[in-house]
């Protein structure tokens, strides 16, 4: 699957990453990741933390995949809210998605102490803006029940946005400890992290093929087998390829970083910024003063067809920062990039075994949260495979009877 369109950042910031093997022979293993970007990233962190004898495969480099789609935003709040959540899945399951949410991130913005490799992660706080007044009485509703359930954040009405941002919007939830993250860097600390700890990479090595028996799986690439008693497929939206959700749905989604503003704008703390229309835009300020803006979701469509639209596209999301922020008006972007993004039609990641894959498990963080569900799947198939009861699976079963959302979104 071609995944990507145009020309993204990351890279620069990582001239020269770890380079791993091609695998030329067979091996055995107790847990085998296929998959190389965030998911699979975060599931052999965690799986070598507890010991477990792992590899990881990728057909790629490790982290040239949708990793260098994504825009770095890291946050609590999903692209559906608690308020939905809740309506959708009952008051209880619809807090402990949010409560899992806080804790995965919570385990992110701790990364930068515990590996070798600067993720360039940082906490940042975020703003969740009406996008009309008529809005204004919903995201009320929503700020209610996330203070009422323990949730940190503020009521910020329009006089406060105006004079802590260029701007002024009928209200806002504006919270604190989301977080801002290199994914590339993020993405190569953690696999490094991992291997210092034992387990085995290689890239550019493509399973070609499985067999499933009763005792694990048998992986075949070009050049060698590998043995595993179980499987995590961490392969992002080319699960697609492979088994079609009936659940998931892929878009095409743009964004674009601009170059360094000499001044930074009138931007409060760099906080994180989105709103309530749906599809939804959404933007934040660098360390560096590059502004990153995402969003103008439309249909997928062919790869040479999101070509041609990624200039397009990324000059209209220039047009919204110029709204916003109308002292950066003229200001260029230096990359801009159109990719594929998935998402769930009831708002919720697809993680766990499937019944047509015995001794495996799948990660499908689809939604604008994905690094956010990428650690929230690596902590619960870390202790599934380690024989501990995780009851929270059940609310993300690939087999759950799903209903198309309202909440339409874009990749952040």
């Amino acid at each position: 699957m071609n995944l990507i369109s145009g020309h993204t950042p990351w890279k620069i910031t990582m001239p020269h990453p770890p380079s791993y093997p091609v695998l030329q022979q067979d091996i055995t293993c107790e847990c085998l990741i296929v998959g190389g970007g965030m998911s699979g990233a975060a599931a052999a962190y965690h799986l070598s933390t507890a010991g477990a004898e792992t590899v990881l495969i990728d057909k790629r480099p490790v982290g040239s995949g949708s990793t260098h789609a994504n825009t770095g935003l890291l946050q609590v709040s999903n692209d559906k809210t608690l308020t939905a959540c809740m309506n959708t899945f009952g008051e209880a399951d619809g807090v402990l998605f949010y409560r899992l949410c806080r804790e995965a991130l919570n385990r992110i913005l701790a990364l930068p102490g515990e590996l070798d490799i600067d993720p360039q992660i940082y906490s940042r706080d975020s703003l969740y803006y009406a996008s009309t007044a008529e809005d204004t009485n919903d995201l009320r509703i929503e700020y209610d029940n996330l203070i009422r359930h323990g949730f940190e954040c503020e009521w910020w009405e329009k006089e406060r946005i105006g004079s802590s941002f260029s701007f002024s919007k009928p209200a806002g939830i504006y919270s604190r400890n989301d977080a801002e993250a290199n994914p590339l860097r993020m993405v190569h600390s953690l696999i490094a992290k991992a291997v210092s700890r034992g387990i085995r990479v290689f890239e550019c090595t493509e399973a070609v093929h499985y067999e499933f028996n009763r005792d694990g799986v048998v992986c075949f690439t070009r050049n060698g087998r590998i043995f595993a008693k179980n499987v995590i497929f961490a392969m992002g939206y080319e699960t697609q390829e492979m088994k079609k959700d009936r659940a998931a749905e892929l878009v095409n989604t743009y964004a674009l970083m601009t170059r360094p503003l000499p001044e930074p704008p009138k931007w409060h703390k760099h906080a994180l910024l989105w709103e309530t229309a749906r599809p939804y835009h959404y933007f934040r300020l660098t360390s560096d003063n590059r502004i990153v803006a995402g969003g103008k979701d439309e249909p997928l469509t062919d790869p040479e067809r999101r070509e041609v639209r990624v200039l397009s596209q990324c000059k209209r999301l220039l047009e919204e920062v110029a709204a916003l922020f109308p002292e950066t008006k003229g200001i260029e972007a230096e990359f801009t990039w159109g990719a594929v993004f998935g998402s769930t039609h009831d708002g919720l990641p697809l993680i766990g075994p499937h019944p047509r894959f015995p001794h495996c498990c799948f990660v499908e963080g689809y939604g604008g949260n994905g690094t956010v569900y990428s650690m929230i799947a690596a902590d619960l198939l870390a202790d599934k495979l380690a024989g501990k009861s995780r009851p929270e699976l059940e609310l993300f079963s690939l087999t759950r009877s799903t209903k198309p959302s309202p909440d339409n979104h874009s990749d952040r």
